[in-house]
């Protein structure tokens, strides 16, 4: 028997919503370059969005990535991390839990999802990309992600093992 896993399950007092993205690379001059998305709300980090009705993670991820950013040249290396955060919309508790998964992509131009709100795509350098990613959570999963393109695996290190962790900001649903 299978059974629907709906992403938006009501837990308590809040709504939990489910999501997936990608944080995608490409190496340009040995170096790693990420891709950036910036929203309507002028803030900055990666695709991502919610899963389809019994659609896996890793799917959703890189089904997010290709919508968000026009990249059809995508392949997925690995998860990375889950976070986890609590926000309103709209008057309502929303539980987000996000799957993170790395991605590289050899193909460089980008066209942003702008009737999803996407206004830019951009990539760059780990350390551009850490001051301008918009949420600590965010940059927590980048600096993962630079990590395991650089062979250092978190996951390898118990210590290091990717586990959800809370936190709580005003990102809209996405």
């Amino acid at each position: 028997m299978t059974t629907s896993r709906d992403p938006h399950k009501r837990s308590g007092r809040a709504t939990l919503e489910t999501s997936a993205g990608g944080v995608v690379y490409r190496v340009q001059d040995g170096e790693p370059m990420f891709l950036l998305i910036r929203d309507s709300y002028q803030n900055w980090g990666f695709p991502k969005g919610h899963l389809e009705t019994d659609e896996p993670p890793e799917a959703a991820a890189l089904r997010e990535v290709r919508e968000e950013t026009g990249l059809d040249d995508v392949a997925l290396d690995g998860a990375i991390d889950t976070i986890n955060w609590f926000f309103r919309f709209r008057g309502k508790l929303v539980h987000k839990v996000c799957h993170f998964y790395l991605m590289r992509s050899d193909a460089s131009p980008t066209t942003p999802q702008r009737d999803e709100g996407i206004t830019a795509c951009r990539w760059a350098s780990f350390k551009d990309a850490t001051q301008l990613v918009s949420y600590a959570n965010a940059r927590d999963v980048l600096t993962r992600a630079h990590a395991m393109v650089r062979g250092e695996d978190p996951a390898a290190d118990p210590a290091q093992a990717p586990t959800p962790r809370a936190g709580v900001h005003t990102e809209h649903s996405r």
